[in-house]
């Protein structure tokens, strides 16, 4: 499993946490989140290191300049988010598999940057409609918000083909069931054994 990454995207409400959350407790211990940077400040309980690594606008350039970074985004004015190569590094070297949970334009990035080490998993629901109902069951957003979540979903599904596997969340065990396998063959010879489910 040396030196290997995944890669997990979705739009909002494909269920992408639960199936993440899934494969970390089965691979225990051999697996790791790589903590991102980013240059907003810490949020309620957050903390430095754990949640994020919390920097200023200015230092988070200055990184930029030394090319500290796989991939980074700037995605409101001075709120930076980034992955540093030194965390990339600290997971490796504990001889631990990189776990990367970001939304899809990172998703590309990333594994264009770490090429076959990488496997990069696209999960989406079963259809737009599936997702709106996933939204509104959820509770926590507006019928704005969820109209936004909505249409940015319908953007991000152009990326799916742009990623190794595309994993349809329809029924969970069935999803969790395809993640261990597609997951598994990766890590066991670093070779997909599937052809895109699209």
């Amino acid at each position: 499993m040396q030196n290997k990454v995944l890669i997990f995207s979705a739009p909002s409400g494909s269920g992408k946490s639960t199936i993440v959350n899934h494969i970390l407790g089965i691979y225990k211990g051999n697996m790791e989140f790589s903590v991102s940077a980013t240059s907003r400040a810490p949020r309620g309980t957050e903390q430095n290191g754990k949640e994020y690594y919390f920097v200023s606008p200015e230092k988070f350039r200055d990184m930029i300049a030394k090319d500290e970074f796989v991939e980074y985004e700037e995605v409101y004015h001075d709120h930076f988010y980034g992955t540093l190569k030194s965390e990339v590094q600290r997971i490796w070297d504990a001889g631990h598999v990189i776990i990367f949970d970001v939304d899809v334009k990172g998703g590309v990035n990333l594994k264009k940057y770490f090429g076959d080490k990488a496997l990069s998993i696209f999960i989406k629901a079963p259809s737009i409609e599936a997702l709106r109902e996933r939204l509104e069951k959820r509770g926590t957003d507006s019928p704005e918000a969820i109209a936004e979540r909505v249409a940015k979903a319908a953007e991000e599904l152009t990326y799916a083909p742009k990623f190794d596997y595309v994993l349809v969340n329809d029924d969970l065990s069935t999803a969790f069931a395809e993640a261990e396998k597609v997951v598994e063959d990766f890590l066991d010879d670093g070779r997909l054994n599937y052809s895109t489910i699209i």
